[in-house]
Formats: C-alpha cells, sequence, structure tokens
C-alpha cells in the first residue's frame, strides 16, 4: 500500500520522530547531540520552525513542533541531511542513517500539547537512562531540563507551556507536578500508535464503539478530535485540487469568462450578478461546473470571483452537468 503524502499546514503542531536505520544509534558521542540540537536551533532562529518540547535517545529522537514559514518537510530535510552528513565525516561511515522517512503526526492543540510535552519528556525516565523526574531536571539532552531552568537553549519556546500553569517559578513547580503525574502513565501508545487506538485515545474507547456498533474517521496521520481530523483532511483536499489546477496549467478564471461569455451570448456583467434570466442562469451553473468541477478550484475562491455565497456555487456546480459545458472542454 502506498504511503500516504505528509499532512501540513502553516502554524500545524507536528509530533516529529526518528529512528536510527537497523537500530543503529544515532547519537554515539555528546559533539553528535549538541550538533543535532544546534542545527534544530538554527532552524528556529530562522523562524522556520517553534519548539516546545525534544528528547535525543540512543538510536531515536522525539521533536514538539510547529510549522513557521516554510513546510515542516524542507525544515526537516536541512536539519537531517546536514545531521547525516556531519555524522558520517565524524564517524567514518558512509550510507544511510535513518530508518525510511521521519514520522510526522500533526496534533490538535488542545488537550494534545501539553500531554505530549510531558509524554516526550518523560522518555529518558521511562528508557532508564536517568533515575526519575528528580534527575531528569538535569538532563541535557531532554527540554524538560530547560524549562526547568537548569539548562539554557535560548531556542526552546518554555513561555508558552508554562503559561499554562502560571506565572513565575509557580508555574515552573506546577509544571514539575504536572510531568510528575505522568510517570504511572507509563506508556502511552494512542498518543504514538496507529490510526484509530490514536484518534480515540486508546483501545477502550475503541472497544466501546465497537459494542455499540458506531463508526468514527480515523487517520494515522493525526492525533485530535473527528472534527479536527475532517477539517484537516477537507483542508488538504483543496491544497491538493489548487495544486492539481496549476500543474495542469488549466486557465484562469478570467479567460473562462471571456469563452464562456463570448459562447453563450451574455455579458460579463450578467454572469456575475444575480440575474436570474434563463440563459444567464445556465451559463452561471456551466461556469461554476467548469471551474469547480473540472478546473479544481475551490467553491469559496468561485464565488468570491462571482460575488455570490459558496453554497449557490456548490449547489450550480454539484447539479446535473449540462450538455452544452462539452464545447469548453478543449480548453482545459
Amino acid at each position: 500500500m502506498p504511503r500516504q503524502p505528509r499532512l501540513d499546514a502553516p502554524g500545524a503542531l507536528h509530533h516529529v520522530m526518528g529512528r536510527g536505520i537497523e537500530r543503529t544509534n544515532l547519537f554515539r558521542i555528546d559533539r553528535d547531540r549538541d550538533d543535532f540540537l544546534n542545527r534544530l536551533g538554527n532552524q528556529c532562529k530562522e523562524g522556520n520552525l517553534i519548539v516546545y518540547a525534544w528528547c535525543l535517545l540512543s538510536n531515536h529522537f522525539h521533536i514538539l513542533v510547529r510549522t513557521g514559514r516554510q513546510p515542516i518537510s524542507r525544515s526537516m530535510k536541512k536539519l537531517l541531511t546536514g545531521y547525516v552528513v556531519n555524522f558520517n565525516l565524524r564517524h567514518k561511515r558512509t550510507g544511510h542513517l535513518f530508518q525510511n522517512r521521519y514520522k510526522s503526526i500533526i496534533c490538535e492543540d488542545d488537550p494534545y500539547l501539553l500531554e505530549l510535552t510531558r509524554y516526550i519528556h518523560l522518555n529518558p525516565v521511562r528508557a532508564g537512562m536517568v533515575g526519575g523526574v528528580e534527575e531528569l531536571k538535569d538532563y541535557r539532552w531532554a527540554g524538560h531540563s530547560v524549562i526547568m531552568g537548569r539548562v539554557e537553549r535560548e531556542w526552546q519556546d518554555i513561555d508558552t507551556i508554562l503559561r499554562y500553569f502560571g506565572r513565575g517559578q509557580e508555574a515552573v513547580k506546577k509544571y514539575e507536578q504536572f510531568v510528575r503525574e505522568g510517570v504511572m502513565q507509563g506508556r502511552r501508545p494512542e498518543l504514538v500508535g496507529g490510526g484509530l487506538i490514536r484518534s480515540l485515545g486508546g483501545w477502550s474507547q475503541v472497544l466501546s464503539l465497537k459494542r455499540r456498533g458506531d463508526k468514527i474517521a480515523s487517520d494515522e496521520r493525526i492525533l485530535g478530535s473527528e472534527g479536527f481530523m475532517q477539517r484537516l483532511l477537507l483542508e488538504a483536499e483543496e491544497r491538493e485540487k489548487e495544486t492539481l489546477r496549476l500543474s495542469r496549467k488549466v486557465p484562469d478564471l478570467e479567460t473562462l469568462t471571456r469563452r464562456l461569455v463570448k459562447g453563450e451570448g451574455i455579458e460579463e456583467s450578467e454572469l456575475r450578478s444575480g440575474m436570474r434570466r434563463k440563459r444567464v442562469v445556465k451559463g452561471r451553473r456551466m461556469f461554476c461546473q467548469l471551474a469547480v468541477g473540472r478546473m479544481r478550484y475551490s467553491g469559496a475562491e468561485v464565488a468570491r470571483f462571482l460575488g455570490v455565497t459558496t453554497s449557490s456555487v456548490n449547489r450550480l456546480a454539484a447539479s446535473e452537468e449540462t450538455p452544452d459545458i462539452r464545447k469548453y472542454l478543449n480548453m482545459f
């Protein structure tokens, strides 16, 4: 089964994970870790990423980031490609370092910004790399030590997280207690596991729905509510249509207008008005069917062009196709 394209949007929250190929250690020495973090920090300084949480383990990493000026794929490519080149030079090796492409889950902010911050920062505790939350305060290779004020990483956004807990040192104490409470939760597959389990928040919810016979949408690339998921997928579909439209070099709406009003014997001003004359209504319906159905413009885009509502454009585009539309298909 072909892998699905990545989901992204300006300002989207992502939980990103990467693993070493065949369990290869990604970080052998502290110089490796410093190199990775310096490159991650540069992406933040350039405005490409905002980092809330992160941890480096021996053969994999976790980061919780928000996209900035460019798509996450471009930022991660620059980060990982540069790191691999330097890693191979340092350790006199060749070939791939990462197992396949990195994994990226797009997440709903509430409640997952805080839940994932805690989950990611507790990874060294779960892996036995530190003795507990007290020792985690001084662990240099996870963002928890930065939020606790023990290690300085000026590129990490700690204010956004601490604002959820109050102000000043009181916020730091409440955040630390929040992290301590997460130790008892152990591993949480619903935060990183497959599609439906993750979407619903665990197996108990999945089994409950199955018993009731309910169905719900899921997508392994998304962590969030069904409404959040459907909104993201709809936006991704609209972007895909726009990309397809541009790649096919279809005519713009002005060109379509000129051809259609000439062919149908109406005026452009009539097409872009609320006039109900039979010939005008027919032309407007054909325009919507061509623009939305064939040229892959969004209903909102066509509505703005015509000066009508999006719902009326979508209704006309979805109506039975006018036979006369065929004479305009040679435009595509």
